[in-house]
């Protein structure tokens, strides 16, 4: 079983999750991050260190994010990995908790 990154992430991007990984699971986009399912080794650590509350064990994943599951599979496969905490995007906390941001989520590694 793996974690999975959903919605609130998107803008967001906080990178507290990624210091705590012994996986080196986590994958960066533009503006999201995502979990490598294949890497991800279920230790729990990262849904206490993220400050959006975006991760959540696949089985617990909201009915309405699941599709999120099918996503960091496949995003995961292109995005490169990320293992060191980065600054925020300014605009962060406006973001957090701010639903169905998914329309905003940019795929495009440039």
């Amino acid at each position: 079983m793996a974690f999975v990154v959903t919605d609130n992430c998107i803008q967001c991007k906080y990178t507290d999750c990624v210091a705590v990984c012994p996986a080196d699971a986590f994958h960066q986009g533009p503006n999201f991050l995502v979990i490598n399912p294949d890497s991800c080794i279920d230790c729990d650590l990262c849904p206490v260190e993220c400050p959006a509350e975006a991760i959540y064990q696949e089985d617990d994943v909201p009915e309405d994010q699941k599709d999120f599951i099918e996503l960091n599979a496949e995003l995961a496969k292109t995005w490169p990995v990320i293992t060191e905490v980065i600054p925020a995007p300014a605009d962060a906390e406006q973001w957090d908790g701010i639903p169905n941001k998914i329309e905003n989520l940019i795929i495009d590694i440039e």
